[in-house]
């Protein structure tokens, strides 16, 4: 997440308000920009009509009872073009066990009324477990001491003086096809010493999504109209907002009014499991024009399981990773307003069959690696990547005021990328700034990976910067090893379908994963291994199809069912 040049009008209610948020990186001015000469661009797809989508929908009779001390508050009925929905509003804090059904008719409502629609699951346990001999107050809103009483933990998890002495270890299970609709500053916030379970099927997947979507409002170039879903764990982060990096460092979530702390000392912390889902048009900002995205992991470990998530029209990053260990399969994120993907803070990484799809001449980078300023911190920010295809048809007045080429690796991070297609012929494809030592700055391998860029393909530093760990371009090309590696930054697509390897994609011969130097067992475990490059390796790879919803500029399967859309709804 960073603060984005750019302004940002929200319709809210029929008035617009419009949202300046100011900075970012300034380095250098681009030369890829005006002057140069694209050859064999990468054609914007035909916006297709959208259709109207099938009125089926009746609301159902009313909220179920749920096992929490606050139940759903019913808030009446919504009507959009899908048909009529009952509204259920969850409770400012879930404390204990919940599984919100599917029921056919209803949604769930984070509702900017109760609790300004921040959700927490649970309360927040800490750095570390809270016990009898350490107890702790909790810094959540509605579980500290003069507020715990009303949430009915048992005596084994709170004392007579309000502090929890054990986690509270709530799960929030969301089944498959159930929505979950979100306005203005709302989120769902999973706190340390908690889960969240949100399994949906590929033929049902769970959606969360804006109050807007279900009115009808929504269009292709609509972004930021809820928060988003953010996961807290206890795996290690650096640039501590309290405490000391290595020893007891913790950060807060960016724009948070109330806290929303992590970080602690586990590696292998489980925040729960996320696998088919949808996180459409989030991003709102919630203060000091900062801005959620999608989803937001912060310090979770390396036992949270990510599958099969798409992020559409986040206002922000399509998703961000501060910290901890993240292992992610299938990820695909479509319009993003800044980043795609986007990680720092000491975060370990590990990423494949991933598509990113940017908006044209919208978004800022497709990736963003960093953690600058804080190169002598420990872990250093680590990615890997495997198997991904990037597509960035346009350049953008975000990404020329900003991070400058379609992907920046800076600060203290070590990046590889493996198996990768990247298409973005008017703009450079690779910055790497060096900041700190020499020894210190950021690094980037790469193993059977296609650029198609502008003719400058690579930037470094700006040509004024004095730092002895600068880059020039020249030395970002021979970063990268074109010719070396399995590498070619002279290449041309013949993607077809917008993302499905063709003809040269398919020549190449990918790496295995697995084999790549430096991975850590776990991560090892992890990679598939594989021999080809990019995400989708011919029409019978059809791993993104059925569970994510389609727009006028990345359209997955299925464009005839009109409830398929983003800005629709399933009805069934």
């Amino acid at each position: 997440m960073k603060l984005i040049n750019r302004t940002i009008n929200f319709m809210l209610a029929g008035v617009a308000l419009p949202l300046l948020a100011g900075c970012g990186a300034s380095e250098i001015a681009s030369p890829g920009t005006g002057g140069i000469v694209i050859n064999n661009p990468t054609p914007t797809p035909t916006p297709t009509p959208t259709p109207t989508p099938t009125n089926s929908v009746t609301a159902a009779l009313g909220c179920p009872t749920i096992n929490n001390p606050t139940q759903l508050t019913d808030s009446g009925t919504i009507s959009g073009p899908t048909g009529t929905w009952r509204v259920c509003s969850l409770p400012g804090v879930i404390s204990r066990n919940l599984t919100l059904e599917k029921i056919p008719g209803l949604v769930y409502y984070l509702n900017p009324a109760i609790n300004n629609g921040r959700v927490d699951v649970g309360c927040d346990g800490g750095f570390s477990a809270p016990s009898s001999g350490s107890p702790r107050e909790s810094t959540t809103v509605g579980c500290r001491a003069t507020e715990i009483a009303g949430l009915g933990l048992q005596s084994s998890v709170a004392n007579g003086s309000g502090q929890l002495i054990a986690d509270t270890n709530v799960t929030l299970t969301i089944q498959p096809g159930v929505i979950v609709m979100g306005q203005g500053a709302a989120f769902l916030a999973v706190n340390r010493g908690n889960k969240l379970v949100a399994e949906g099927t590929q033929t049902s997947p769970i959606i969360f999504t804006s109050r807007d979507n279900v009115l009808g409002q929504e269009t292709d170039t609509s972004i930021g109209h809820w928060g988003g879903v953010i996961l807290m764990g206890r795996a290690p982060v650096t640039d501590c907002n309290f405490g000391t990096v290595g020893v007891d460092c913790e950060r807060n979530t960016e724009g948070s009014v109330n806290p929303a702390r992590f970080g602690g000392n586990d590696p292998t912390y489980n925040a729960g499991s996320m696998k088919y889902v949808q996180i459409r048009f989030s991003g709102f900002i919630l203060s000091g024009n900062t801005e959620l995205q999608a989803l937001t992991t912060e310090g979770i470990g390396s036992g949270t399981k990510l599958d099969y998530i798409q992020s559409h029209n986040s206002s922000d990053d399509g998703a961000e990773f501060f910290g901890g260990v993240v292992k992610f399969k299938h990820y695909i994120a479509t319009g993003a307003d800044d980043d795609s993907l986007d990680l720092d803070t000491g975060a370990q990484g590990a990423f494949q069959h991933v598509m990113l799809i940017q908006r044209p001449g919208q978004g800022d980078a497709l990736f963003e690696i960093d953690s600058d300023g804080k190169e002598t911190d420990a872990p250093r920010s680590k990615l890997y990547v495997a198997n991904f295809t990037a597509l960035q048809s346009q350049s953008s007045t975000n990404n020329e005021a900003n991070d400058l080429a379609s992907s920046l690796f800076r600060g203290n991070s070590d990046t590889t990328l493996v198996n990768g297609v990247m298409v973005t012929p008017n703009n450079e494809c690779i910055r790497l700034n060096g900041s700190g030592s020499t020894a210190d700055r950021a690094t980037l391998k790469a193993y059977s990976v296609l650029l198609q860029c502008n003719s400058a393909k690579f930037l470094g530093n700006k040509s004024s910067d004095s730092n002895a760990a600068r880059y020039t371009a020249a030395d970002v090309a021979l970063a990268f090893g074109a010719g070396s590696n399995g590498n070619n930054d002279a290449y041309t697509s013949s993607l077809t379908s917008l993302f499905i390897n063709g003809t040269t994609e398919n020549a190449v011969a990918g790496t295995d994963p697995k084999t790549i130097a430096g991975l850590s067992t776990d991560f090892r475990d992890f990679f598939d291994s594989t021999t080809y490059v990019g995400a989708v390796k011919d029409a019978n790879d059809t791993w993104y199809k059925g569970w994510t919803c389609n727009s006028s500029y990345a359209q997955f399967d299925d464009t005839s069912n009109t409830n398929r859309n983003c800005s629709s709804l399933p009805t069934t």
